[in-house]
C-alpha cells in the first residue's frame, strides 16, 4: 500500500462500509439500492456525506 495517501483512514472507512453493504446484501441489486444501503452504512459509522 502507498503510505503517501492523503486521506488514508477516510478511503478504509469507506472501504469497510461498502464491503459491509455489500457481505449484507449480496450480489444482483439496482445501484439504487446498493446507494440507500451506503448511506445507511454511512451513517452508522459516522462517516461525513453530501447527499444532493
Amino acid at each position: 500500500m502507498n503510505s503517501n495517501l492523503l486521506y488514508k483512514e477516510e478511503v478504509y472507512q469507506i472501504i469497510e462500509a461498502a464491503i459491509e453493504v455489500h457481505k449484507e446484501l449480496g450480489p444482483g441489486f439496482l445501484e439504487s439500492v446498493y446507494e440507500e444501503a451506503m448511506i445507511d452504512e454511512s451513517i452508522e459509522k459516522q462517516i461525513p456525506l453530501k447527499l444532493y
